[in-house]
């Protein structure tokens, strides 16, 4: 009798030692790209670029003009006055290519540290996620395959993505 409930204490223990994991997997690019604070993100640098390439597009037209007016004036002007004036119009284009690289360098800069900022926040709620529900582990798939397979069952990224728009919506 003593031996039984030893062999009965040892298998409970040994059970409780065997507890379930919850784990579950998500495509992290698919939850980042349906991510619609994400899609808003790129919405407004897209509207961004337009008016940028719009902005551009003139300045540069308006040079063309500038430069166009120089050539039928140039058979009029003296070789000194024309070289002045090709020198003086080659430094304005140096200057307004500058000004465009910066502006583009300036963008492009702007929308990496917003595109960080969703990352971080797609990171932070699945983390929460996670602990709210109980999860041991959720794991990213991804093209370098840190998820190579697993159970439909235990993919979660439909459920992340819906409930991280839910959430962005919330917040707005």
């Amino acid at each position: 009798m003593k031996n039984i409930i030893i062999a009965l204490v040892l298998l409970i223990t040994l059970a409780s030692c065997q507890q379930q994991q919850k784990i579950g997997f998500i495509d992290n690019s698919e939850v980042v790209n349906k991510y619609q604070m994400k899609i808003e993100l790129e919405d407004k640098f897209k509207i961004q670029d337009e008016a940028f390439k719009k902005r551009m597009d003139s300045v540069s037209r308006d040079f063309q003009i500038e430069v166009q007016a120089f050539q039928l004036a140039a058979q009029k002007m003296s070789q000194s006055k024309a070289q002045e004036k090709s020198q003086e119009l080659g430094q304005k284009q140096q200057i307004l290519q500058q000004q465009y690289q910066l502006e583009q360098q300036q963008m492009q800069q702007a929308f990496n540290t917003e595109i960080d900022s969703v990352l971080i926040k797609v990171k932070d709620f699945v983390s929460e996620y996670g602990k709210t529900n109980g999860y041991t582990f959720i794991l990213g798939k991804n093209e370098a395959g840190s998820v190579m397979y697993g159970e439909a069952t235990n993919d979660i990224t439909e459920i992340i993505i819906e409930a991280i728009n839910a959430s962005h919506k919330e917040q707005k």
